[in-house]
């Protein structure tokens, strides 16, 4: 029988079946066995290797942001990095942990003057998660500025990536393929004018708030864009936007969101992309990817 978890790292808050909806910014999910907030690299290394060394299956999560937890919840120990937040600049680069939320990262970028991040102004990831999907938004990419990032391996291995070994691609990168976890990224600038950074950013912030349902609760962007489509307008022409299933909605101010509007679960959010998926690919012959993440297990049947 293995030692309690909580009692072997009493340094670290670790809660007990803890609901994951209280993190997901779908306001859904089921419980985590165990479900940890460490504080830094040494911390995260430590819980992992004693996850290894019991058998327990790990899951990290950033912010949540861009993520649907089946309501069965997770096994084993999860945790969440946002503790890890601390960003530094040295000349023209911003360095971060990766549990620092990425906007706060672009602030810092503006604050040194330094441009080529405002694309991420409004993005409510963390920056572990942006580099996990290679998160963009209008035009710009975490592979066009990042430059390296330490990441922990599976086996408890820390090393850095640079950016060719990171093998960026569409909503992708080599963090995926092997599992590693994110522990800090570092972004390459250029100087730029503070005043037109800002302006800038307030810009492309104004357009999201135009055009997003950013006062309910969603996981952002559900499918990835199928080439030569645009998603929310395949959606909107099948006559899917503003649906219900259960509590969650195809959102009536942007088709390509799903919103949490009346106490939802991941299994109405799951069930609805999927009757969004075979209705486009019936009327329009497109396969659509999602982009969120979804992990955890089924619930159990009644």
């Amino acid at each position: 029988m293995m030692e309690d978890i909580v009692t072997v790292f009493p340094a670290v808050t670790i809660l007990r079946n803890e609901p994951l909806a209280h993190y997901t910014h779908t306001k859904t999910g089921g419980p985590a066995d165990y479900l940890a907030f460490p504080t830094n690299i040494q911390e995260t290394k430590s819980l992992l290797a004693y996850a290894n060394q019991e058998k327990l299956p790990v899951t990290v999560v950033g912010n949540a942001s861009n993520l649907i937890v089946r309501d069965g919840g997770i096994r084993g120990l999860v945790m969440i990095l946002t503790k890890m937040n601390h960003i530094t600049t040295d000349g023209q680069t911003v360095t971060a942990e990766s549990g620092a939320a990425l906007i706060e990262a672009t602030k810092v970028a503006r604050a040194h003057s330094l441009t080529g991040f405002e694309f991420a102004a409004g993005i409510p990831g963390s920056v572990g998660g942006a580099i996990f999907m290679n998160a963009g938004a209008y035009g710009g990419e975490i592979s066009e500025v990042a430059v390296s990032a330490e990441v922990l391996s599976p086996e408890g291995e820390i090393r850095t990536l640079n950016q060719q070994e990171l093998d960026f691609g569409y909503r992708h990168s080599s963090v995926q393929d092997y599992h590693d976890i994110v522990l800090t990224a570092t972004f390459a600038l250029t100087p730029g004018d503070g005043e037109a950074i800002q302006a800038k950013m307030d810009d492309l912030n104004a357009r999201r708030a135009a055009k997003q349902p950013l006062d309910l609760p969603s996981c952002g962007s559900v499918f990835k864009r199928p080439k030569g489509h645009y998603t929310g307008q395949l959606i909107q022409e099948a006559g899917l936007q503003g649906l219900k299933w259960g509590g969650a909605q195809v959102s009536t101010k942007h088709a390509g969101f799903i919103v949490n509007i009346d106490h939802a679960t991941a299994t109405d959010y799951l069930e609805l992309i999927h009757h969004i998926q075979e209705v486009i690919l019936k009327e329009d012959n497109v396969q659509l990817e999602t982009e969120v993440r979804i992990i955890g297990e089924k619930p159990t049947a009644k």
